[in-house]
């Protein structure tokens, strides 16, 4: 009679699992190191704005002035860029 006590025995693993297996545990690896790099980004900016409040009003004042700008230089604010590429190569 066969000793019940010891483990079954696994199929060995072709190279190719292995490989697979690696490549997925490196794509979890980097996709959790990104997340980690965007939660550090936004805590920073958080912390930022908390201890400068001043900041945020500097950003607003400086996204209507590039907003002016914009419509300054193409015109009416459905026009963008590529309008103003256009008039420029017809030139």
């Amino acid at each position: 009679m066969a000793d019940s006590s010891s483990p079954p025995e696994r199929p060995q693993d072709s190279k190719d699992d292995v490989l697979e297996l690696n490549k997925d545990l490196e794509r979890m690896t980097e996709g959790a190191e990104n997340i980690s790099v965007q939660l550090t980004w936004m805590a920073y900016d958080m912390v930022s704005l908390r201890t400068n409040p001043e900041l945020g009003a500097s950003l607003r004042k400086l996204e209507d002035a590039h907003h002016r700008c914009r419509v300054a230089v193409y015109g009416d604010r459905d026009q963008g860029p590529e309008i103003a590429a256009t008039t420029l190569t017809q030139m």
